[in-house]
């Protein structure tokens, strides 16, 4: 995720972890306003069916290795319209 750029609106059906391999990135739940900031060498649960978005605020480029547990075939991103 490039410095300063900032992932549409969207929400997870499935589970999704993520580490942080690289970068600082806050993660806004939309609906609540309620957020977290994390760094490189965290581990990230993401919120499952709630709107949020994330937001590079660091100084170089977030790496993300990121899991998801999902039914064969189905999409875990659902972009907010």
């Amino acid at each position: 995720i490039a410095v300063g750029a900032t992932l549409p609106v969207h929400k997870h059906p499935f589970p999704r972890y993520a580490y942080v391999e690289a970068g600082t990135l806050k993660v806004t739940n939309v609906e609540t306003g309620n957020s977290n900031t994390y760094k490189t060498g965290d581990f990230i649960v993401e919120m499952i069916g709630q709107w949020h978005q994330a937001t590079n605020i660091g100084d170089s480029p977030v790496k993300l290795l990121v899991i998801d547990q999902v039914e064969q075939g189905a999409k875990n991103t659902v972009l907010r319209q």
